[in-house]
């Protein structure tokens, strides 16, 4: 399978690195170097994308491989206001689009164990519920596509909270706490505090090489396929 990286920092060469192991190659490089030059027919050349590029770029690079009817696997967060729009966009060109806010099979367990958690701590309106979220300086979103994820799971699932906030701490506001520090590939932590205990869950990755595969895997499921998929499909969960 021929694979265009759009978005070639670290994490695009911990995807290179993993899609060359899996007997792929790369056909095209998107950094910042070229964004501005590359062209939607250049994408020709792939058979798919994997888009880790930034939220500033994100949509351009996606309207382009619709264009082209070129596969996308997106994997950068920080454009989900848009959702609604490219994902009508996506099913009017009849093309493909991959999405998630995580790629990393843990973090997937980990979202179906955060829901579960949500709707037994909503009989229980002692436990106030926070989040903290942990990554490297070089992130430039805030929150992490992964903590909103988590934070949306809550407020379906939690009567008492109708909204998160990295700023708010008010009853009816899931609070995230987001700190950005050294190389920190992405921790979350969810807390539901009383007065009596604590209970806690938490991810912790430990590189980026959990995050690259599942976006390698799935390119490779998106492959020959039309519509909107995400990691539920893929991991059948």
């Amino acid at each position: 399978m021929k694979i265009a990286l759009l978005g070639y920092g670290k994490m695009g060469k911990e995807i290179e690195a993993i899609a060359i192991q899996r007997g792929h190659s790369i056909a095209v490089k998107v950094d910042e170097s070229n964004a501005g030059t590359i062209a939607a027919e250049e994408l020709k050349k792939a058979e798919v994308a994997i888009e880790f590029s930034t939220p500033h770029t994100v949509l351009e690079n996606i309207e382009k491989c619709f264009f082209v009817q070129l596969p996308v696997v997106v994997g950068t967060t920080g454009w989900y206001d848009h959702f609604e729009a490219i994902t009508e966009k996506c099913i009017q060109s009849n093309a493909t689009l991959f999405y998630s806010s995580n790629f990393s099979l843990g973090v997937n367990v980990f979202f179906k164990v955060n829901s579960y958690l949500a709707s037994i701590m909503n009989k229980y309106p002692d436990y106030e519920i926070s989040m903290e979220e942990i990554h490297h300086i070089h992130k430039l979103d805030k929150p992490s596509g992964t903590a909103i994820t988590l934070a949306k799971q809550v407020i379906e699932k939690v009567e008492r909270k109708n909204k998160w906030s990295i700023d708010k701490k008010d009853p009816e506001t899931l609070f995230i706490k987001d700190i950005r520090e050294g190389e920190v590939p992405g921790t979350h932590i969810l807390k539901y505090t009383s007065a009596i205990d604590d209970i806690e869950i938490m991810h912790k990755a430990h590189n980026r090489k959990g995050f690259a595969l599942g976006a390698v895997l799935a390119a490779e499921f998106s492959f020959n396929k039309k519509g909107i998929f995400t990691m539920d499909d893929l991991l059948s969960i």
